[in-house]
């Protein structure tokens, strides 16, 4: 099967269509006088049936079904049985929604405002752009030919395999790609554009380009050095070659799946800061994975998206801390992506990482931190539990079984069972095919020489204690450490029923035993008291590995905030943590604080907390100070940019007077702050600022020429406090100067920022829900921008249930409400 997509008159941009002409190799399967293809935006000319061998038949009517995305085409006499080629002529639209074929705008050089045209197809969205069956199992090959300025840069999945003059206007030129491999139609790409590029090869010989705007190819660098050394990694991993003779990444402004693309592939070595190196290395390791998994083996239903979503986000980080182990990187995961996925998964309102799909628009729905943060943390237990070599022989075995096919889960499960010898599918279908996860209960009793743990199970939920009939259980592997080698696993169970009983032997009395080791394992741990106080002299001399002691007070914080412990004696635990150096632990400390800080705002506990956080912040303030010292590296200047925003947030009075001081120089220019310490000195400015200072804010956004450091003022002008500033910040959010995936992060930090935001922030989305909703027409940016989080009481606004495919967003709502 192929498909033949030849543009037949040059784009209309600022129209917004484009013409095209589509050649589909059929097989009819039985006689019909109808043809049903998915199509969405798109008016169809003329289409015709030719059966091999016959002639040519006229279709004589298009009924469009524009709820299910679909179109009939009726024709005169019946389609026999046989092959034959479906031809379209069609208008398709080059919309402003961010999906589909669409405009991207940019500021050239000269001031001018000028569009790139782009496509993002996933989930369902190649339907938008040309006339097709747009389901990932419906694979087959790509002939795209375009017609483009000759001054542009025209890219598409292949290279290009033939340019000449376009006939009737000496101004563009007809290109024409390289047949794809056979693939699924949400894989479809093509980029027309101004653009530079930076290039090199990897080790393995395969072209790779970095496009960038105009001017700053230089700042795609840093991306080329992580794709090429990404692609080699993969192909050793997997032992299965990169498929294509090239790889293209481009930095596209107006992306809907995540903020600009800009921002995620271009690095100014003057202006872009140590979170922004380690996020563009993420985004690759993930772009790239998907090249295996995803593209190579795709999944057969949108029920197993998390096949793609989750598997990528497990192998960026390994491939992530292979390219650069000084980052640090899994024990940001755990902070990043597990406890995430824990704190969304113990909702009422989650579900299981395997999710029947019906309509379109629940795919996107989907595309959240289950499938992406849960799916990794599950694939992240599941290696630790088959071991790294039987995980490869599998993934292995599964790649080259499905290459340029459709798998399922239990496809991977098959593949990794008969590698290991160990009962994978009915292990990973506990984690699932089933929303939720345990808390593993742990007690134990000295005996001789021998600990012997009694370990229970029982569903964690987020509003306290299961209380349902039938409580669901898990098959957990358990680790077990111990104080004699905190880095080693010195025991592994696997957990099949509610309750049992382990021995753990040659554990002295004096000694603590630690349950999930590395915090690999996805569920909540309550020790004992006697036991959890055995711990804490491993959090304070730091022989407890980092992400140990970050997963155990961010179990105490999760526990206290579902009503199992009190919070009071949790604050008291944190003293433990006065000697901490890790990042991550910190991050992870000050996340779980700021939370309790905003469930606490306008109450007359609030400047207690905020106290408590000076006190707990300061020594590690006043250790780091404000300066970069010699010899320090990439999580030290994390490290400092967090402790400092935290401290100026929680007015600290020394760090708020350098903050000022320091801002005042940098808006005068004397000297302009580095990279590293303008998120902190920003957000604690305009924690404590009045108009003036968000006006001076907004005016350093507007001045800026980096879409990195606009995003940086968008996220933390939501710190205003006062209530008419939030407003004008709010309402500035829905300007022409955001742009509008970046909406989502302005409205989402005010409502992050206190009780006061929250409520402003969802007042706000529900009074403007009708141009919310066209705007984004229910593609990704409409469910993160849902998950504003509110009070229990609020209500969804009931424009959200008026129009049906509006109606699948109702589980993203509940989730935070």
């Amino acid at each position: 099967p192929f498909y033949s997509l030849a543009q037949t008159s040059p784009f209309q941009v600022i129209a917004g269509e484009w013409r095209c002409f589509l050649c589909r190799c059929l097989q009819v399967t039985q006689a019909t006088n109808q043809i049903v293809m998915n199509c969405a935006d798109i008016d169809i000319i003329t289409a015709s049936f030719v059966p091999q061998g016959g002639e040519e038949i006229n279709a004589t009517g298009f009924n469009y079904q524009n709820e299910d995305e679909k179109v009939t085409l009726s024709f005169p006499s019946a389609l026999q049985k046989g092959s034959g080629t479906l031809k379209v002529d069609f208008v398709g639209e080059l919309n402003d929604k961010m999906k589909g074929f669409y405009r991207s705008k940019y500021t050239a050089a000269t001031g001018e405002s000028r569009y790139a045209a782009v496509t993002q197809f996933e989930a369902t969205d190649a339907r938008r752009a040309f006339p097709c069956w747009d389901e990932p199992a419906i694979k087959a090959t790509f002939d795209i030919a375009l017609i483009v300025p000759k001054d542009r840069v025209a890219l598409s999945n292949m290279n290009v395999i033939d340019r000449k003059p376009y006939p009737e206007d000496e101004n563009l030129v007809e290109m024409k790609f390289a047949t794809t491999p056979i693939m699924s139609t949400y894989l479809v790409a093509f980029v027309i554009g101004e653009y530079d590029f930076v290039e090199s090869q990897s080790s393995d010989g395969i072209t790779v380009r970095v496009y960038t705007p105009i001017g700053k190819a230089e700042q795609g660098k840093f991306a080329l050095e992580v794709a090429t050394k990404t692609l080699p990694f993969y192909k050793d991993y997997f032992n299965v070659p990169y498929p294509l003779p090239k790889i293209d990444l481009i930095a596209i402004a107006d992306f809907a799946a995540g903020e600009s693309l800009e921002t995620a592939l271009l690095i100014d070595p003057k202006n872009s800061c140590s979170s922004s190196r380690q996020w563009v290395a993420l985004v690759v390791g993930h772009e790239l994975a998907h090249q295996w998994f995803g593209n190579l083996v795709t999944m057969e239903w949108w029920t197993h998206l998390w096949l793609n979503e989750g598997f990528a986000s497990w192998i960026e980080y390994l491939c992530v801390d292979h390219c650069f182990p000084e980052y640090d990187i899994w024990t940001q995961f755990v902070s990043a992506d597990y406890t995430r996925a824990l704190e969304l998964d113990a909702l009422d309102s989650s579900h299981a990482i395997e999710v029947n799909v019906g309509h379109p628009s629940e795919v996107d729905e989907i595309f959240d931190a289950i499938s992406y943060s849960k799916g990794a943390s599950v694939i992240r237990m599941l290696h630790n539990y088959t071991g790294d070599e039987d995980f490869r022989k599998g993934m292995n075995a599964y790649l080259l079984k499905f290459q340029h096919k459709n798998a399922s889960t239990e496809d991977l499960w098959d593949c990794l069972e008969q590698a290991s010898g160990k009962p994978i599918a009915a292990v990973m279908s506990s984690w699932t095919k089933q929303m939720g996860f345990p808390i593993i209960e742990v007690e134990e009793e000295q005996v001789s020489d021998d600990r012997v743990l009694k370990i229970s199970q029982k569903k964690f939920c987020a509003s306290g204690p299961h209380s349902g009939e039938d409580c669901p259980s898990w098959m957990v592997p358990v680790s077990i450490c111990t104080s004699e080698d905190p880095k080693c696993t010195k025991l592994k169970v696997l957990l099949d029923r509610p309750e049992t009983s382990i021995t753990v032997s040659g554990v002295a009395p004096d000694q603590w035993v630690k349950v999930n080791p590395g915090t690999v394992g996805f569920y909540r741990i309550q020790y004992s008291t006697a036991m959890l106080e055995r711990l804490l002299p491993g959090v304070r001399d730091l022989s407890l590995q980092p992400v140990d002691r970050l997963g155990l007070q961010n179990d105490l914080f999760s526990l206290s905030r579902a009503g199992m412990i009190s919070t009071v004696e949790v604050l008291k635990l944190m003293e433990a943590f006065v000697n901490e150096p890790n990042y991550t632990v910190w991050s992870d400390l000050s996340c779980n604080l700021g939370v309790l800080s905003s469930l606490l705002s306008h109450t007359d506990f609030h400047e207690e907390i905020q106290e408590f956080i000076r006190d707990l912040f300061t020594p590690i303030g006043l250790e780091l100070g404000w300066d970069c010292k010699p010899g320090e590296g990439h999580l030290d200047a994390l490290l400092r940019s967090l402790v400092l925003g935290k401290l100026g947030k929680a007015g600290h009075k020394p760090t708020l007077e350098e903050a000022r001081r320091r801002f005042r120089d940098h808006v005068e220019g004397k000297p302009v702050l580095p990279a590293d310490l303008r998120s902190p000195v920003y957000l604690t400015v305009l924690k404590h600022g009045d108009s003036a200072t968000l006006d001076t804010m907004l005016k350093l956004h507007k001045q800026a020429d980096m879409q990195e450091e606009k995003n940086r003022i968008e996220r933390v002008l939501g710190a205003i406090s006062a209530p008419d500033l939030i407003q004008k910040v709010l309402s500035f959010a829905l300007s022409e100067e955001v742009r509008p995936q970046d909406t989502v992060s302005v409205i989402g930090g005010v409502a992050g920022s206190s009780k006061q935001g929250r409520k402003a922030a969802w007042k706000f989305v529900k009074d403007n829900w009708e141009e919310l909703y066209n705007r984004y027409q229910g593609g990704f940016l409409i469910s993160r921008l849902i998950k504003v989080r509110t009070d229990k009481t609020v209500k969804p606004p009931p424009l959200l249930f008026i129009s049906p495919a509006a109606t699948h967003f109702e589980c993203v709502i509940c989730d935070f409400i």
